[in-house]
């Protein structure tokens, strides 16, 4: 199991990616601790049946997002890019982190 929050449901342990934001359909999660896979900040992002890992630079470093999903991703990004760091610093030392702001 990978690194994240960690509960209890029915009695057997779940983990739970925080998520720091959804728009357009798009959900960005940040895994606590999550360091060691990829070896850079990234988030997690989902669309519909599409998954993907994605530096904080915008790198797609595993899985696809359609183009347009990918484009409004790194525009929120780029928008957010302090915010997503502080994130990520956080993130790695197993600290909460503050949601982030949707594009409208």
């Amino acid at each position: 199991m990978r690194s994240g929050i960690r509960v209890l449901q029915h009695n057997r342990e779940v983990m739970v990616l925080p998520e720091i934001c959804r728009f357009y359909g798009i959900v960005v999660k940040m895994i606590f601790n999550d360091n060691d896979r990829h070896h850079k900040p990234h988030v997690h992002v989902y669309y519909g049946e599409y998954e993907a890992s994605v530096g904080l630079d915008g790198e797609v470093l595993e899985g696809q997002l359609p183009i347009k999903q990918y484009r409004i991703l790194a525009g929120w990004m780029a928008l957010h890019e302090d915010e997503l760091y502080a994130a990520w610093n956080n993130a790695v030392r197993q600290l909460p982190f503050e949601k982030i702001e949707p594009l409208q």
